[in-house]
């Protein structure tokens, strides 16, 4: 179904729970859509049913990139290939991650999946580096380094590239013809007029309009200025939010982020709407959203399988969702459960 709202970006919000699933909430994954690609963030245990549950499915799901390799970030990519393998046809997998990250990957799918098998379509292992790693005409998707335990943790920009607006009544006072000419000149190219007059570019296109932007942040213990420079700005910041402001001291010993936290930073550097994900089973969810509010004007709380629109010029925009598999209920309050993150995940 067309949505009534062009967007250059979508997220579908897999898994919301930080260390380990809880009844409702499943562990880090979500996909980013942008025109005709996807885009798979992190895998964690169980994802493969959660693409399924969210009617998304598997077709053009050929890319994964890996915010870092701990295990509650991961270990879906086994049972996610094996589904792959046995009932999927995709011309080819790119995994992308760190290099402490791929070197757990390389385990858990060549010695525990294929055990020596060959996969039946070509699997890339691909090293990430800050920088751009995907670019076409409409967008870029970029990676950035982030701080959190151990080594070799980023975060992905997905950037809508800047346009030029086209002077509609500019062109026609000048005398611009309506079709391949008025093409021309958005693609930059002057164009010579029936009268001999040459039309420039610049004589019918407004000044730049930067595009959409959606930043995904997983696990971060604290910002610095790289992060600080990605994010500012961004239309919308997909963050951790793993424990409450009451609770920082835990946070900053395990390097993760605050809801409090998360949402300043978001107000501070301009952020349109910032969405909170990667939250622990300890708290009620009515007090994560009441603390993400304090700060933010425009912040959400994720649950599985919330999807938002991104498109420039306006804030993020939820979609309503029949896959929400539960209603708020402090009865799900599993305080005494609450497992901490082990320094080997």
């Amino acid at each position: 179904m067309r949505r009534a709202l062009y967007a250059m970006f979508e997220i579908v919000l897999l898994g919301t729970s930080a260390s380990a699933p809880s009844i409702h909430r499943g562990l880090s994954a979500q996909i980013v859509m942008v025109k005709d690609q996807r885009f798979l963030i992190d895998c964690g245990e169980g994802t493969q049913r959660q693409i399924l549950r969210s009617r998304i499915g598997f077709k053009r799901l050929n890319r994964v990139l890996l915010t870092h390799g701990h295990l509650d970030h991961i270990l879906g990519l086994a049972g996610l290939l094996s589904t792959l393998m046995r009932w999927e046809s995709l011309h080819s997998l790119e995994i992308w991650g760190g290099t402490w990250t791929l070197d757990r990957v390389q385990d858990l799918i060549h010695t525990v999946v294929l055990r020596g098998a060959t996969p039946p379509m070509p699997l890339h292992l691909i090293d990430l580096k800050p920088g751009v790693l995907l670019e076409d005409r409409d967008y870029s998707v970029s990676a950035f380094p982030v701080q959190h335990r151990g080594r070799d943790n980023f975060g992905f920009a997905f950037t809508e590239k800047s346009r030029r607006p086209f002077l509609v009544e500019q062109a026609e006072a000048l005398g611009v013809p309506v079709g391949p000419e008025r093409a021309r000149l958005v693609r930059g190219e002057s164009i010579r007029l029936d009268d001999g007059r040459v039309i420039a570019p610049d004589d019918v296109l407004g000044p730049d309009v930067p595009g959409a932007k959606l930043v995904y942040i997983g696990d971060i213990g604290a910002f610095d200025d790289a992060v600080r420079e990605v994010v500012r700005g961004a239309h919308t910041l997909v963050i951790e939010g793993t424990y409450l402001d009451v609770d920082a001291e835990m946070a900053d010993a395990f390097g993760h982020m605050t809801v409090g936290r998360a949402a300043r930073f978001a107000h501070e550097m301009g952020v349109g709407t910032v969405i909170l994900t990667h939250v622990s089973r300890r708290y009620r969810e009515r007090d994560i959203i009441r603390e993400a509010e304090q700060h933010h004007p425009h912040a959400f709380v994720a649950r599985d399988f919330d999807r938002f629109l991104i498109a420039k010029g306006r804030l993020a925009q939820k979609i309503d969702s029949s896959a929400h598999p539960f209603e708020d209920d402090d009865s799900a309050h599993l305080d005494d459960l609450e497992l901490t993150p082990l320094e080997g995940q």
